[in-house]
């Protein structure tokens, strides 16, 4: 008899992505062990519109505690460990990981792994602005992983953040936005990244590997497999 241990998922941040979370993670399972096979799994959804207020008022701390407490219920209902399926909200991973006792499976550790394994050494990375411009995630790269992390620049980095949150948060597709987003990594790629980063849960929505020729890193499907490899883990 296969155990799968059960897992936690802090989601709504947004809910589109949160459900690629849900599927990739049972598909994996399934890959896996076969049969009618899936994940055991706990999600917490949050209201999004209260995160994305206080992210924008830099209100961070008041974040954590909303996550804090939706971990904590998740950790208390049998979740042997928490995802948060959001890059930006990995900002006060920290805060989480000290209010918890299980782990807490980080996608930037998950997506440095990933580089690793492919000897990448410069990387770029698409995201919300706090990620690209704000040194918890991609700190944490070059720290942990020496590996070079660069980003657009501020015009760049403003058409990305904004197109996350009109449209991709809202499950809005448009190829005028898919085809800024691949002019973005076109330019990156000129510029010596081997890959890039997509950095938030919500640009796999919008860019897939057929749509570039640059290797793309999207830290969903990265930490969904990374969830799967601790759930099925002895």
């Amino acid at each position: 008899m296969n155990t799968i241990k059960k897992l936690g998922l802090l989601g709504g941040m947004s809910w589109e992505s949160t459900v690629s979370y849900y599927q990739a993670i049972n598909r994996g399972v399934n890959a896996r062990l076969g049969g009618l096979h899936s994940a055991p799994l706990l999600i917490s959804s949050v209201d999004f519109a209260h995160i994305e207020q206080l992210q924008h008022k830099g209100e961070w701390d008041k974040t954590a505690d909303i996550l804090i407490r939706e971990a904590k219920h998740l950790e208390h209902a049998g979740a042997k460990a928490i995802l948060i399926c959001t890059n930006t909200m990995h900002k006060v991973a920290a805060n989480i990981e000290q209010n918890i006792t299980v782990p807490l499976i980080h996608i930037a550790d998950a997506t440095g792994h990933a580089l690793q394994q492919n000897k990448v050494r410069k990387v770029g990375l698409l995201g919300t602005r706090f990620t690209m411009e704000q040194a918890f995630y991609s700190s944490r790269i070059e720290e942990g992983f020496g590996i070079e992390v660069v980003i657009p620049n501020a015009q760049q980095r403003e058409t990305i953040h904004k197109i996350i949150y009109e449209q991709l948060c809202k499950g809005v597709i448009c190829v005028d936005s898919r085809n800024a987003y691949i002019e973005i990594i076109n330019t990156l790629a000129a510029e010596g990244a081997q890959g890039i980063i997509l950095g938030c849960t919500e640009i796999g929505l919008l860019i897939q590997q057929n749509h570039t020729n640059v290797t793309l890193y999207d830290t969903t499907a990265i930490h969904a497999s990374a969830a799967v490899d601790f759930a099925l883990d002895p």
